[in-house]
């Protein structure tokens, strides 16, 4: 069986493992207190270009959520996300569990758009009863969205403008950040959301690492007791050293770009195959993540040799799911899954 469900099968790359083996018999303070965390947090702060950035390392990204979004908001306080945000549909209400409720609006294509967070706003503070509901208090997006697509530069500012305007935290959640990074059509860089967000993280997890996320804070209302946080949501690592060194290798020459543009190929050979089959994608994009919509006759073929991700039922013959390409993913493994894929729709005429 080829797994194109998830960007996470592997283990990690090379590299890290090295890394990881090199300083294996080390000796270092515990819980993120080492010179590898501190390393790789300056790696960090240089990537953003700004020496003032709190950085936190964390193992998994619904740990990371959850403490993030607990660490920003008051007891009456909600986040607004779209009703396909990771936090509302693939965490097991992990953020309700903190006290927290998720304010919700229709994405488009997995998106929130800046108008939409001004229409919560603007609807709770011009309630008469607006104390007796949940107060807006953090927007939450991530990119890629959890449909694959895109934010750019534009749409990252205009959303930031409104959460300024407003008094919200602005959390961009980075679990692949990697791939979204190294799309051909991005404009955002590390930079920007140094710039444009309060808090936001890069996933390690989902692009070469065997685990980990970097929390990185540049607003310092929100970095206040957040090691308290993190140790309060289970997420300090007593052999933290092992995020930092991971860390480490990921954002030296450009490894994680590197990894990120593999991916992002893989998966435009399968956007190739699809449209050269005459199946039309569910959601366009340009990262590792494919949304496409097959005959279920194809399917039921292509799933004798493939993993993939059932998204939901189009129509009656046809269903969308979700292929998704990784750091390893091998380019042999695409091409006869381009080549299986071309066979299974033929035989579907």
């Amino acid at each position: 069986m080829i797994y194109f469900n998830n960007d996470y099968s592997e283990g990690a790359h090379p590299l890290i493992l090295r890394r990881l083996t090199e300083t294996n018999m080390e000796q270092t303070p515990g819980y993120g207190m080492d010179p590898y965390c501190a390393q790789a947090a300056d790696q960090i702060r240089g990537l953003c270009g700004n020496p003032a950035l709190a950085v936190h390392f964390l193992v998994g990204g619904t740990q990371t959520n959850q403490t993030v979004i607990a660490a920003a908001l008051r007891p009456h306080q909600g986040v607004i996300g779209v009703d396909s945000a990771h936090i509302q549909v693939h965490e097991t209400g992990a953020i309700e569990a903190t006290g927290h409720k998720i304010l919700t609006v229709p994405g488009t294509d997995g998106k929130l758009h800046a108008g939409q967070v001004e229409a919560v706003c603007k609807a709770h503070y011009e309630d008469e009863s607006a104390e007796h509901t949940v107060q807006p208090g953090m927007v939450y997006l991530s990119n890629p969205t959890e449909l694959g697509t895109l934010y750019h530069k534009a749409e990252l500012e205009q959303i930031s403008a409104v959460c300024r305007k407003y008094g919200l935290y602005l959390f961009v959640d980075g679990a692949r950040m990697g791939y979204a990074l190294a799309a051909k059509d991005n404009d955002l860089t590390l930079a920007d959301y140094g710039r444009l967000c309060d808090v936001f993280y890069i996933g390690g997890t989902k692009i070469g690492l065997l685990f980990g996320e970097a929390v990185v804070i540049s607003n310092p209302a929100l970095n206040r007791d957040f090691r308290y946080l993190i140790k309060r949501h289970g997420g300090m690592l007593a052999k933290g050293r092992l995020l930092g060194v991971q860390f480490g290798a990921l954002l030296k020459d450009g490894l994680m770009e590197q990894m990120g543009r593999h991916a992002n190929r893989m998966a435009d050979q399968i956007r190739a195959s699809l449209e050269k089959a005459g199946c039309p994608l569910f959601v366009p994009g340009t990262t590792n993540q494919i949304f496409a919509v097959l005959p279920d006759e194809a399917l039921n073929i292509l799933r004798e040799k493939y993993a993939f991700t059932y998204q939901q039922r189009v129509d009656e013959t046809h269903s969308a799911v979700r292929i998704c390409t990784s750091w390893a993913t091998e380019e042999e493994n695409v091409t006869q899954f381009c080549a299986d894929l071309l066979s299974a729709c033929e035989k579907c005429k």
